[in-house]
């Protein structure tokens, strides 16, 4: 890796680009090997804004609204995964990368390992943040959200919930206490879906992976396919979005990888401690070779599915059952 910036000297820059048509807007600052961070739903790049000029000082960090959210388009369209993972493919290739580490958090955790999954060979490393995509459990009210009619309900109550949400930070501070970053997260969240567009577009893309039940789209069964790939897991023990369990039982099915918890941290571990989320992921970058996955090799990886009928681990697993 390259010698560290000091601080004071990097510089971040809010640029922006067009895809197919549409404005996609991004933070960068830094040199070094290129390092993309994910954001969550209802959410955009500022997601990053305390732990990026840390990352940069020793990466060329890019840090993009996704489709839909932020000051990207928010034009009708397609949200599912694939469609955000091409999205960033697009956007790399466009500014010049071909290869990068992605860090991902909560639903931009599972872009990342759809990006890894499409496009592997573009892929150095994997950091997941909370991530979305390894199990079903999920916050009650990111389930509500998604069902029918909510629209009509955050349309609703979107003004008097902000207005509520600024007296009570107001009242918090005079009296010497403050929200944790989780809850002011989610209101500045809450607070983009007050145009119609931004509406449109959050609840296209949660439908596409949340339903009343939970979290619709499961990583788990492809898991294996990280055997390749240097992964690394953060998680704030208090978690109260995606449990911290789904990092347990992550780090079991993906070999090799490291699991990093943060005991007084919430859903945003890189806000709760953005010095040690930065010092982690820059430890984890200096230890690790990037992924050197060819098609080849995925393949492979493909044929030897230890949940296939044919995986010989797993004939012997059901003959000891007998």
């Amino acid at each position: 890796m390259t010698a560290p910036t000091p601080l004071r000297n990097v510089e971040l820059r809010r640029e922006e680009t067009r895809l197919h048509g549409r404005r996609i807007s991004y933070l960068t600052a830094g040199e070094g090997p290129v390092l993309v961070l994910v954001h969550g739903i209802a959410s955009d790049s500022q997601a990053w804004r305390a732990a990026l000029p840390l990352l940069a000082r020793r990466a060329r960090v890019i840090a993009p609204d996704l489709p839909g959210h932020g000051a990207s388009a928010k034009a009708p369209g397609d949200y599912s995964l694939g469609s955000l993972a091409s999205s960033l493919r697009d956007l790399l290739v466009k500014l010049g990368h071909e290869r990068a580490t992605l860090v991902g958090h909560s639903l931009g955790g599972g872009v990342a390992m759809q990006y890894a999954y499409m496009f592997p060979e573009r892929t150095e490393r994997l950091v997941l943040v909370s991530s979305g995509g390894l199990g079903r459990s999920l916050n009650p009210l990111l389930r509500a959200a998604a069902l029918p009619g909510s629209e009509l309900v955050i349309a609703a109550t979107i003004a008097p919930l902000t207005a509520l949400g600024r007296a009570g930070v107001a009242a918090v501070q005079r009296l010497g206490l403050r929200f944790t970053p989780d809850l002011g997260e989610f209101g500045r969240g809450f607070a983009t879906l007050a145009d119609r567009e931004g509406r449109a577009a959050f609840l296209d893309t949660l439908r596409s992976v949340v339903n009343f039940s939970g979290q619709r789209v499961d990583a788990t069964d492809r898991l294996y396919l990280a055997a390749g790939m240097p992964t690394l897991l953060v998680w704030g023990e208090r978690d109260a979005i995606i449990p911290v369990g789904h990092g347990y039982r992550a780090q079991e099915c993906m070999p090799g990888s490291r699991l990093e918890t943060f005991a007084n941290s919430g859903h945003f571990p890189q806000i709760d401690d953005p010095h040690r989320f930065a010092a982690t992921v820059l430890e984890f970058l200096e230890e690790t070779e990037p992924s050197c996955l060819t098609p080849e090799s995925w393949s492979e990886l493909l044929r030897d599915d230890p949940l296939s009928d044919q995986h010989p681990a797993r004939r012997r697993r059901e003959q000891a059952q007998r």
